[in-house]
Order: structure tokens, then sequence, then C-alpha cells
């Protein structure tokens, strides 16, 4: 296996104290093409409302369950600063990503395909910025990934939606003591289907 530490020494060996802080701007790098995207009225796969629903639902995971990890683990990066394990950055580029492949992949598979590209060079930069090991970049991205798979298992897609009036039934009814009647009964069903 190749290992973290073998990661780092590779790093080091080839890249030495080359530095950059690009990764801090290209984790949100998906969520902005997306933003441009959804500007010039490019479809996606979820009205806007539920997009954002589905944004700040996955936010909200992928944070909490990556500082509690953070905290529980406590792990040194390279660098000696603390918790490392696992990485936040990486989390989000990779949940950004996951959410843009998702709203996306109906129009074309390159949306998804440029968006895990960006995220993959966030992981990447991380270990060459010298602040994460290679295990807290993997830990990341899956992370990242599960949150967003995971927010849009759970959502119900309720808000923003207006009920069709579907299966309108009216039957003939006998109510106690004689009275004759009719009854009246509809189901509502969203006007989309997943």
């Amino acid at each position: 296996m190749y290992s973290s530490f073998e990661a780092r020494e590779e790093i080091e060996e080839h890249l030495g104290g080359w530095r950059t802080q690009a990764d801090n701007f290209l984790q949100f790098a998906p969520y902005a093409g997306l933003a441009i995207l959804s500007t010039f009225n490019i479809q996606l796969h979820d009205d806007r409302v539920n997009t954002l629903l589905l944004i700040a639902k996955s936010e909200a995971i992928m944070l909490a369950s990556v500082h509690i990890t953070k905290r529980l683990t406590n792990i040194d990066r390279p660098n000696g600063q603390a918790y490392a394990f696992p990485s936040g950055h990486t989390a989000q580029a990779f949940l950004a990503a996951s959410i843009v492949h998702t709203e996306l992949r109906d129009k074309s598979p390159w949306y998804g395909i440029g968006a895990y590209t960006v995220a993959t060079s966030v992981g990447v930069l991380r270990m060459i910025n010298n602040k994460h090991w290679e295990a807290d970049v993997l830990a990341g991205a899956g992370i990242g990934i599960f949150s967003a798979h995971l927010t849009y298992l759970t959502h119900s897609y309720r808000w923003g939606r207006k009920p069709l009036l579907v299966g309108l039934n009216v039957a003939p009814a006998y109510f106690g003591g004689g009275t004759p009647g009719l009854t009246l009964s509809w189901r509502p069903v969203a006007d989309r289907h997943y």
C-alpha cells in the first residue's frame, strides 16, 4: 500500500516548498459554475428553491460530519497544526461537485467530469500545500460525496410545488338515519416524478 507518509515524501521530493492559495477558492468553483449556468437558464434537475434547499441541507450534513470527526480523531497535519482528518476543503469541493453532477447529469456528463476534476485538484493542492495527509483527502472526498447523496435520498421535494388534483372520486353515500349524500375524495400528487 502507498501510505500517506510515502505520498508526503514524493510531494516534497518533486515539488519542494512550492505552495499556492488556489485551493481556498477552487473548493467553491463547482457552485460558481452551477450559479452561472442557472443564470443563463440552463435547466437544472430541480427547481431553484429545491436546489438551494438541497445545498443547505448537504452543507449542514458535511460540516457537522467534518467537524465532529476532526475533534474526535485529533490528528496533526503534516505541517504540525491540529485537526487534519478529514480534509474540510476536499469535502467541500466534492460535495459541490456531487451536486453539480446530480443537477446537470441529464444535460451532459461533462459538467460532472469538470466539477469532479476541480474537486480532485483541491485534494491534490491540500497535500501539496502540506496541509493534509493522503488519508485526510480521501476521507474528505468520501464525506462530501456521501453528504450529497444522503441529502438527495432524504429530500422530499415538497417546497415550491403545487399539488395537482388527481384521482377525483365522487360516490354515493348513505349516512346514518337514512340520509343520502355524496362523498368527494382526491389525492394531491407532486408535479414531478423522481
